[in-house]
């Protein structure tokens, strides 16, 4: 690989000859990890002509290099960075600066310091991953995927692939969500009233900037998914935590008055709860009597392997007081960050202005290949197939739960990709985890899913999305022997 020329600059206060400075420029360059081993340098002239100096400076600085092995020349090819070269140290060498900011007092506002759980990028060289919302390479259908992504690279798809769709969304996409999707969760919308999202979270963020202000109140369930409680902190509102029980938010629990109430009643985000049909009732009442909206996530609905799901909340809806929120990222792949809100046409206008002021829309290719993949049969082909074999593992979880005597806090009734998990008390899973790790385990505790300033510390979270089935057992037996041995 060749080093771009326009990479290469002098430092117009460095001491020493001209020769002297494009030595030292190209050996800390080296030494800082930047010019890396075989990498071929601009030739002598090229250089030469990009710093306005002669082509003997630079020729003479080259020849310098080489002799202490930065460098080596290759016959009627120039000059290499040498596989002999002094090796970056570990610590990366960066420009001197010296940084005069007080940055406690120039930053505004700050959106650090949360207890977001960490995800390990390498979670697929440990042997027994039980995390949540990772893709299995076994059932995903690459085959049809890249036929679909080739597809919407065709000359037919040119202005889909490359126009700048402004604030508007696929129209294939769209009418796939308008008259597949949401007719599936009783949910009947016109494109007017869809905005096609990066992903559930930037749904839930769009959606809390567009309706909370610092004096309004949110009602988020305790626990919840830690992203949405991260991004109530961040709108400044007051939010209103509400204990969620074995059938999810109770709407007796709801305060006096509330401005919009998050809720996941399919499938409580992390406790697996289902809200009956009755209770969701009651929810739409109780929203009723104080005027309040409702953002049901709707995520993993079509993990149902057991049973049909319930209708959703918003099919149940006559005020048009529910926006929905889907994706597409759960059921294909995490990466595809690609979901949906379903909501009254002016909500819908005021989201999408605010996403065009931050992204204008998603990808137009990543758009029109879920389309095709959707449109085609293959989404469900998919669903089907990965429903089958979360059924297998969610058996051979459940029989190796009872089997060690684990505490199961919550699964979900209708299917699912995850389980809810209740330690003894004194086990603090994040210590759990990090021993856990050590022998090939990862589980997620369940710390980062509560809003108290000290949440209880020995609930944890196991999912089966990513672990085959033959290695369950075996994961589990590991699980319960460290947990015998720190309770």
């Amino acid at each position: 690989m060749a080093i771009p020329v326009e990479t290469f600059f002098l430092d117009p206060e460095a001491q020493g000859t001209l020769q002297a400075q494009i030595r030292q420029m190209i050996a800390e360059g080296i030494l800082s990890g930047r010019l890396r081993k075989g990498e071929r340098l601009p030739s002598s002239r090229k250089l030469a002509q990009h710093l306005g100096v002669s082509r003997i400076t630079v020729t003479l600085a080259y020849t310098d290099l080489q002799a202490s092995e930065y460098l080596e020349a290759r016959d009627r090819s120039g000059y290499y960075v040498s596989r002999n070269a002094p090796e970056p140290p570990r610590m990366a060498v960066h420009h001197p600066l010296n940084d005069r900011i007080d940055w406690s007092r120039a930053l505004g506002r700050r959106f650090t310091g949360g207890a977001a759980p960490e995800k390990p990028h390498d979670w697929s060289r440990y042997r027994y991953p039980f995390i949540y919302g990772q893709s299995d390479a076994t059932l995903f259908d690459h085959a049809n995927w890249r036929h679909c992504a080739l597809r919407a690279l065709g000359q037919r798809d040119f202005l889909t692939l490359t126009a700048d769709l402004y604030d508007q969304d696929d129209p294939r996409l769209v009418e796939f969500i308008a008259r597949h999707t949401l007719p599936r969760r009783g949910i009947l919308a016109r494109p007017e009233e869809i905005l096609v999202t990066m992903g559930a979270q930037n749904a839930l963020w769009l959606t809390a900037q567009v309706l909370l202000t610092q004096r309004r109140t949110a009602v988020a369930e305790e626990p919840c998914y830690h992203g949405l409680r991260d991004i109530l902190l961040q709108t400044r509102c007051h939010v209103a935590p509400v204990p969620v029980d074995r059938d999810g938010l109770p709407p007796e629990a709801l305060p006096d008055h509330a401005d919009v109430i998050f809720t996941t009643p399919s499938h409580q985000a992390p406790t697996n709860a289902t809200m009956p049909l009755a209770r969701r009732r009651a929810l739409l009442s109780r929203a009723r009597e104080m005027d309040a909206l409702i953002v049901e996530d709707d995520y993993e609905f079509e993990m149902a392997f057991l049973r049909a799901p319930l209708p959703a909340l918003k099919s149940l809806d006559r005020d048009g007081r529910v926006i929905y929120v889907g994706s597409f990222s759960k059921s294909v792949f995490p990466g595809l960050r690609l979901g949906y809100l379903v909501g009254p046409e002016p909500f819908i206008r005021e989201a999408r202005a605010l996403r065009l002021s931050v992204y204008r829309h998603a990808p137009g290719h990543v758009q029109r290949t879920t389309a095709y993949f959707l449109s085609l049969g293959h989404y469900d082909s998919l669903i089907r197939r990965t429903g089958q074999t979360l059924a297998n593992r969610r058996r051979a979880m459940e029989a190796a739960l009872a089997e060690h005597g684990l505490g199961v806090e919550g699964r979900g009734v209708f299917g699912g990709s995850s389980i809810w998990m209740r330690a003894p008390e004194g086990v603090d899973t994040g210590e759990l985890d990090a021993r856990l790790r050590e022998r090939g385990v990862l589980i997620e505790p369940g710390r980062p899913f509560f809003h108290a300033a000290a949440p209880p510390r020995n609930y944890y979270r196991l999912a089966y999305s990513s672990i085959p089935v033959e290695r369950i057992g075996e994961g589990i037996a590991l699980l319960a022997e460290e947990m015998r041995k720190m309770a």
